[in-house]
C-alpha cells in the first residue's frame, strides 16, 4: 500500500472520528434559553419537564474577597462576572498571573410557579473549593472553602445539589476559593439547573460511560499481563507493553473528566499525576510499537530521554511554572506521534495489512488527546465522549481477531504439515523396514538352503549355529514387522483373523523361540499354563506377537532370575501375565510406558530398541477386545498382564496351528515333492529384480528343481522373453524405470494367466498394493521376507498349472490333427478309386500325396510350439494337390515363396488358413477361384499371406470371426492360430475381406531358428 493511500485512509478515519464527535456535540447542544443579566435570570416561562438541564450562563454578581450569605441579601454588588470564566481580573490581584483568592457568586433565579417541585444544581468545576447556598441555606459543596492557602487533600470533578422550589424566585449563592491552581480560578464551567431527575440522569449517564470504558481497558490490560507472565512470553514484550498501555489508559479514564476514582491527593498532585499518566501512555505506546515491529534497540532512545527529562521537570517544577513546560510537552507528543506513525506506516507498506488496526488505534488516541487538551483549555465544552476510547479498543479487538484468524489458519496449515510429516515419518519407517527386510530375507533363505541341502555335510556345531542364525533372523523379522505394524495400526488397516487359540501351545512355542535372546544371562524362562487352559478367541499370530514383545522386554531388563508366563480366567476372559525379576520401573515411568518411542533409561544410556513394542502390544490387545496393564516397583521386577476373551462353549476346540509348529521347529517339510523323473524337463523360471543379492538368493533357492534365468530390469526381462519360453515369472514390484506392475501388464498382453503365471515379490503388502498387483495380472503376491517353504509351494503350484495348460494346448493341437473330416477322407478315397479305372498313374501319385498328408498331419512334431516351415509347406502342398484332383480347374493355386533359411512356424498355422480359403472361400462359388500363398522375407521377420478371390465376408461376419466367444468350424482353427501367434511372438492374424471380392489373411513371424521353446 502506498503512502498516499495510507495518508488518505488516515484522513478519512479522522474525518469519521471528528464527525462522530460533532454529532455528539450536536446531540448535547441545548436549546435557546434565557441567560443571566446583571445577576438575574428569568426562567418563569421555561418548561423543565422532559428537558435536559440548562445552563445559568451570563452575568452574575461577584463579591471578591467576601463570603456573603442570605443575611446580606439586600447588599448590591457593583461587580459582575461572566460565568463560566476566569476571575483573575475581578480579584484585582497584585499578581495578574495568579488566580489565587476567594469570593462569592450570586444569581437570582425566577422559576415557574410550580410549588414543591424538586430541582437540582450541577456544578462541574469550580476551582478549587466551593459551597452552594439556596436562599441562605447550604445545600452542597466540594472541599473546604478557605480564605488562605491550604495543602489538604481535595476532591475534583462535578457534583450536584438538590432543592425544593418553595417560591417563584430563589437566590443562588456560591462561595468559591482557590489556592491550588495558579493558572485560573473561579467557576470555569457552566452551572446547570433542571429537574432533580434530569440532573441525576445526566450525571449518572456520564459517570457510567466513563466507568464502562475504564473497565474495558482494565480487563484487557489484566488479560494481556496475565498472558505474558502465565504464558512465559518473555520474547514477546509487546504483550506486556500492551497490557501497561491499557492499564494506564484505564486509570486515566477513572481520574479524569467526571473523576470516578477520587484519590487522597491535593489538587496540584492530582493534576500532576494525570499529566504524568498521559505522557506515560505515549511512551508505552512507543515501546509497544517498537517490540511489535521488532525495531532496533536504540530506535526509541531519544523519545525515552525526552520522557525522562519531562518527567523530572514535572515532578520538580513548582506548579505555577507549569505553563513553561508546554513547549517540552508539545515536543514530546510530536516526537512520539511521529515515531508511531512512521513505523506503523512503514509496517503497513511492508506488506502487513493487519497493522492498519494499530494505525487506527494511534490515530484515535491522538484525536482524543487533542480534543482533551482543547476541553481542558476551554476551547470546547461537551459531556464525556467515550467513542474514541471505544474505537481504540475496537481497533485492538479487530487486530486480535485478525491475528486469531491468521493463527487458526497457520495452525490448520501446520497441523496438515505435521500430519504430512508424521505420515512421511511412518512411510520412512515402513520403507526402511522393507529395505532392511530384503537383505534379511536373503540371509534367512540362504541359511535355510544350506540347512536343507542334502549334499551339504555340516558338523553338529555348524548346524546348530546355522539354526541359531535362522532363528535370530526370524527374531529380526518380528522387530521389522513391529515397525510396519505400528504404521498399520496408526492407519487402522490391521485385519484380525480371530479363531479359537490354545494359549498353552502358543505360550510354550513363544517361550522356546525367545530362549536364544538370553545371550548367556542366567535366566530361566518357564510357562505355568496348563494344557487344560480354556481357549481364547483371538488372532493367533497377533497373540504370538504380543507375547514375543513382552518376553523380549522382560529378557532385556532382567540380568538374572526367572521369567514366568502364567494365566488365570473367569467366565468371560483370560488374563495372561508375564512376570520377571528384573530392574522394575518407577511409578512415573509406568504412566508413559505404553506410549510410542518411550524407552526406559538404563544408566547413562537407553536400553536400545525403538520403543514401539509395548505400544503395539497395547494396540493389538485392545483391538482384540482386551486390556493391558503393568505392575512394578524399582528393583522388584515387573508384571505385564493382558486380557483376551474366552471362546464360547459352542465354538470348535482349538488345535495347534501351523504358525505354532513353525515357531517350535526349524524343520521344513515340502508338501509338493518333486517326482524323480529323468525324462521330465525342468520348468524354466525367470526371476526379475534390480537387487543382485535378491536374484542370487532366489536362484540358489530354486535352481535345484528348476531352470532359473535372471534379469535385472523389466527391459532385460522382455528381451529374454523374445529368445526363451518361460513357465513362470517372479517379478519384484519396486524396480526403477519399469515397475513390476507395468512389466506384468505388458506380459499379460501376450500371455494369459494360465499360459505364463506371474508371482509378484515385494516388501509392500498393504491391501491396496495387493489389489493393484492382481489387477495388473499377477497370479500370486508374496511379501518379503518370504518364507522359503511358502515360496517353494507357490512356485510348485503355479508351474504345475503351467504344465497342465501346456499339456492342454498339446491336446488341442492333437485335436486339430484329428479334425480331418470323414467326408474329406471318403471323397479322397472315392477319387482314388475312380482314378484306378481311368488313370492309374495319377492314382499312384494321389495315393503318395494322401499318405504324405496323413503322415504330416499326425506327426509328433505338431505337439511342439514350433516346427520347420518346410514341413508345414509339404503338408499344405499335399492337401492342395488332393483338392485340385477333386475340383479340377475350379481350384487354382499360385505360389510366391522366397528362400527359406530354416524358418520356424507354429504347426498347422498355415494349414488351417488354407483349408478355410478352400472350403469357405473359393469352393463356395460355382466357378471356383484362385488361392495365392505368399511367404516373403522382410528385414527382421518373414510374412505369410494367404489370399483368395472367393465369396468373402461382410463386416458382421468379420467381427464375429474376431470374437473369442465365436463358434463354428470356420472360427476354431483361426482363433487357435491367432492365440498361439500372440503368445509366442506377440503378433496376430490380419484379416481383410469384402463380400464377393475374397479374403486375405496374413501374419508375420520373427526369425527364430534358434529359439528354445519347451
Amino acid at each position: 500500500m502506498s503512502v498516499k493511500k495510507i495518508v488518505l485512509l488516515i484522513g478519512l478515519f479522522v474525518v469519521v472520528l471528528t464527525s462522530f464527535r460533532l454529532l455528539w456535540i450536536q446531540h448535547h447542544q441545548l436549546p435557546d434559553h434565557p441567560h443571566a443579566e446583571r445577576g438575574v435570570v428569568d426562567l418563569s416561562d421555561w418548561k423543565f419537564e422532559g428537558q435536559r438541564p440548562i445552563t445559568l450562563d451570563g452575568e452574575w454578581e461577584f463579591f471578591p474577597h467576601e463570603f456573603i450569605t442570605s443575611s446580606s441579601k439586600e447588599i448590591e454588588s457593583n461587580t459582575y462576572i461572566t460565568v463560566p470564566g476566569d476571575w483573575k481580573k475581578q480579584l484585582n490581584s497584585k499578581d495578574s498571573k495568579a488566580a489565587y483568592g476567594y469570593g462569592t457568586y450570586r444569581l437570582k433565579i425566577r422559576l415557574p410557579d410550580t410549588k414543591e417541585e424538586l430541582f437540582g444544581i450541577q456544578m462541574k468545576q469550580a476551582t478549587s473549593a466551593s459551597q452552594i447556598f439556596i436562599d441562605g441555606e447550604l445545600i452542597s459543596g466540594q472541599n473546604h472553602v478557605v480564605k488562605s492557602n491550604s495543602n489538604a487533600s481535595a476532591e475534583r470533578g462535578p457534583y450536584k445539589a438538590l432543592f425544593h422550589n418553595e417560591a417563584d424566585e430563589i437566590e443562588l449563592v456560591v462561595h468559591v476559593s482557590n489556592y491550588d491552581l495558579p493558572f485560573f480560578g473561579g467557576i470555569m464551567d457552566s452551572v446547570k439547573i433542571g429537574t432533580a431527575a434530569s440532573v441525576i440522569k445526566e450525571h449518572h449517564t456520564s459517570t457510567t460511560l466513563q466507568l464502562i470504558v475504564a473497565i474495558m481497558f482494565l480487563l484487557h490490560s489484566l488479560y494481556a499481563i496475565f498472558i505474558y507472565f502465565a504464558g512465559k512470553l518473555k520474547h514477546q514484550k509487546e504483550v506486556l507493553y500492551f497490557g501497561f498501555l491499557l492499564l494506564l489508559s484505564g486509570i486515566s479514564n477513572l481520574i479524569d473528566d467526571d473523576v470516578v476514582l477520587q484519590l487522597p491527593l491535593s489538587i496540584e498532585w492530582s493534576n500532576k499525576l494525570l499529566l504524568l499518566i498521559l505522557i506515560s501512555v505515549l511512551l508505552v505506546m512507543v515501546k509497544f510499537v517498537k517490540h511489535l515491529y521488532h525495531l532496533e534497540k536504540k530506535s526509541d532512545q531519544y523519545i525515552s530521554i525526552l520522557y525522562g527529562l519531562l518527567l523530572a521537570a514535572m515532578i520538580l517544577t513548582p506548579f505555577h511554572y507549569y505553563f513553561y513546560l508546554i513547549i517540552g510537552l508539545a515536543l514530546f507528543y510530536g516526537a512520539g506521534n511521529y515515531y508511531l506513525f512512521k513505523h506503523t506506516i512503514h509496517a503497513v507498506r511492508a506488506g502487513n495489512p493487519s497493522f492498519l488496526f494499530i494505525l487506527l488505534f494511534i490515530t484515535s488516541y491522538t484525536s482524543n488527546i487533542i480534543w482533551g487538551f482543547g476541553i481542558k483549555f476551554g476551547f470546547s465544552d461537551i459531556p464525556y465522549y467515550p467513542f474514541d476510547f471505544v474505537v481504540m479498543v475496537l481497533a485492538i479487538a479487530l487486530l486480535l481477531l485478525n491475528r486469531h484468524i491468521h493463527v487458526v489458519k497457520l495452525n490448520e496449515y501446520q497441523t496438515k504439515e505435521l500430519l504430512r510429516a508424521d505420515q512421511q515419518k511412518d512411510d520412512f519407517l515402513t520403507n526402511t523396514s522393507h529395505e532392511l527386510r530384503n537383505p534379511l530375507h536373503g540371509i534367512i533363505n540362504i541359511t535355510h538352503t544350506v540347512l536343507t541341502d542334502k549334499n551339504e555335510r555340516l558338523s553338529p556345531k555348524n548346524r546348530d549355529n546355522l539354526e541359531l542364525l535362522l532363528r535370530i533372523g526370524k527374531q529380526l523379522t518380528f522387530t521389522l514387522n513391529d515397525l510396519i505394524d505400528s504404521t498399520r495400526l496408526s492407519d487402522n488397516s490391521v485385519q484380525l483373523n480371530k479363531e479359537a487359540v490354545n494359549i498353552h501351545n502358543v505360550v510354550s512355542a513363544t517361550v522356546d523361540m525367545v530362549g536364544f535372546l538370553k545371550n548367556g544371562k542366567p535366566i530361566t524362562l518357564q510357562s505355568k499354563i496348563p494344557e487344560s487352559f480354556p481357549e481364547v478367541n483371538a488372532d493367533e499370530n497377533r497373540v504370538i506377537q504380543i507375547l514375543f514383545n513382552l518376553l523380549q522386554n522382560a529378557v532385556k531388563f532382567t540380568d538374572a532370575g526367572t521369567i514366568t508366563v502364567c494365566a488365570t480366567h473367569n467366565e468371560k476372559e483370560a488374563t495372561i501375565s508375564v512376570q520377571d525379576t528384573g530392574k522394575g520401573m518407577s511409578n512415573e515411568f509406568q504412566k508413559t510406558i505404553f506410549k510410542r518411542y518411550i524407552q526406559k533409561e538404563s544408566g547413562a544410556t537407553s536400553s536400545g530398541g525403538v520403543g514401539i513394542g509395548l505400544t503395539i502390544c497395547k494396540q493389538l490387545v485392545e483391538l482384540q477386545g482386551g486390556t493391558i496393564s503393568v505392575e512394578s516397583s524399582l528393583e522388584n521386577g515387573a508384571t505385564f498382564s493382558f486380557t483376551l476373551p474366552l471362546t464360547k462353549s459352542e465354538e470348535r476346540p482349538c488345535i495347534p496351528s501351523k504358525a505354532v509348529q513353525v515357531l517350535k521347529s526349524t524343520e521344513y517339510l515340502d508338501p509338493y515333492p518333486i517326482l524323480e523323473d529323468s525324462n521330465v524337463v525342468k520348468p524354466h523360471i525367470l526371476v526379475v529384480d534390480d537387487v543382485w543379492v535378491n536374484l542370487q538368493v532366489l536362484k540358489s533357492l530354486l535352481q535345484e528343481n528348476y531352470t532359473v534365468s535372471v534379469a535385472s530390469s523389466g527391459k532385460q526381462a522382455l528381451e529374454l522373453m523374445e529368445d526363451h519360453g518361460f513357465d513362470l515369472m517372479i517379478i519384484d514390484v519396486m524396480m526403477p524405470n519399469m515397475s513390476g506392475y507395468e512389466l506384468t501388464r505388458i506380459v499379460r498382453e501376450r500371455f494369459s494367466i494360465s499360459e505364463l503365471p506371474i508371482v509378484l515379490l515385494t516388501a509392500r503388502s498393504k491391501p491396496e498394493d495387493i489389489i493393484t498387483g492382481f489387477l495388473s495380472g499377477a497370479n500370486d503376491y508374496v511379501a518379503k521376507p518370504m518364507d522359503a517353504l511358502s515360496l517353494q509351494a507357490r512356485v510348485r503350484a503355479l508351474t504345475n498349472l503351467r504344465l497342465a495348460v501346456k499339456e492342454q494346448n498339446r491336446m488341442e493341437a492333437a485335436w486339430l490333427q484329428a479334425q480331418i473330416k470323414p467326408h474329406f477322407l471318403f471323397n479322397t478315397l472315392n477319387t482314388i478309386a475312380s482314378l484306378g479305372e481311368v488313370d492309374p498313374e495319377r492314382m499312384v501319385k494321389l495315393l503318395n500325396e494322401f499318405g504324405n498328408y496323413l503322415r504330416k498331419s499326425f506327426s509328433v512334431q505338431n505337439t511342439q510350439d514350433l516346427i520347420p516351415l518346410s514341413n508345414e509347406l509339404e503338408l499344405i502342398k499335399s492337401y492342395l494337390y488332393i483338392e485340385q484332383v477333386r475340383f479340377g480347374d475350379r481350384l487354382q493355386i499360385e505360389w510366391n515363396i522366397d528362400s527359406l533359411d530354416n524358418h520356424q512356424i507354429p504347426p498347422l498355422s498355415i494349414q488351417t488358413i488354407v483349408e478355410n480359403a478352400v472350403a469357405h472361400g473359393v469352393m463356395k462359388q460355382i466357378s471356383g477361384g484362385t488361392i495365392l500363398i505368399s511367404i516373403a522375407n522382410l528385414e527382421h521377420q518373414f510374412e505369410v499371406m494367404i489370399k483368395d478371390d472367393g465369396i468373402g465376408m461382410n463386416a458382421d461376419q468379420l467381427n464375429n470371426l474376431g470374437k473369442e466367444t465365436s463358434s463354428g468350424e470356420q472360427g476354431i482353427g483361426l482363433k487357435n492360430t491367432n492365440r498361439r501367434l500372440k503368445k509366442l511372438f506377440g503378433t496376430k492374424l490380419e484379416i481383410t475381406s469384402a463380400e464377393g471380392k475374397g479374403t486375405t489373411v496374413k501374419f508375420r513371424v520373427p526369425y527364430k531358428s534358434s529359439r528354445n521353446i519347451e
